[in-house]
């Protein structure tokens, strides 16, 4: 089982937390340019990681890896409610993924630009619902949807993305967590 990716995608690292008890190769690869480029679009026509390659099953997208690797592990099927806490997490790193790379390229859009409004709504209002369930202790088991919560808070940490002002809920979430081995040896710092 080989799993191509970046160590710094927060897509990438919660399947690389996911797996650490499965034995695996993980292929990280410079997603932007030179060969890592071309071995992505070598494995996935969607030129995206995470990818996984299961002795020549080729499985795209954080998600459906989660999905497969669930059954084929036979982990509990997540819940509706653990779905929908899956889309909250999804839609903030595909919000913050969309800025981030608008940023590196350059482009400069406008605080009142429609896509950059969208954006920030989408992250402010995702964000104050996550930050209530863990209050609420929905996140208290360390499952998958624990692990992507945690590989956001830290990615967006990391990239200093948004300062989580008033999101003690979600700061205080990331410190209970941030000792874990499958934490440390995924951490993008190093």
């Amino acid at each position: 089982m080989q799993l191509y990716g970046s160590t710094t995608s927060p897509y990438v690292r919660r399947i690389r937390i996911l797996l650490a008890q499965v034995q695996h190769e993980f292929i990280n690869l410079d997603i932007y340019q030179g060969a890592g480029r071309d071995t992505l679009a070598a494995k996935t026509p969607t030129m995206r990681v995470p990818c996984l390659d299961d002795d020549g099953q080729m499985i795209y997208d954080s998600r459906i890896i989660y999905r497969y690797l669930a059954e084929k592990y036979r982990y509990t099927p997540l819940t509706w409610d653990q779905e929908n806490q899956l889309t909250l997490v999804d839609e903030i790193n595909d919000s913050f993924v969309a800025l981030f790379q608008l940023s590196k390229s350059g482009i400069e859009a406008s605080e009142d630009a429609l896509f950059i409004r969208i954006q920030k709504e989408r992250i402010q209002a995702s964000f104050k619902a996550l930050d209530e369930q863990v209050k609420a202790g929905h996140f208290d088991t360390w499952n998958y949807p624990a692990i992507c919560l945690y590989a956001l808070i830290d990615w967006v940490e990391f990239r200093e993305l948004h300062k989580l002002s008033g999101l003690n809920q979600l700061k205080a979430f990331r410190e209970k967590h941030v000792d874990r081995i499958e934490v440390t040896a995924t951490d993008p710092r190093q």
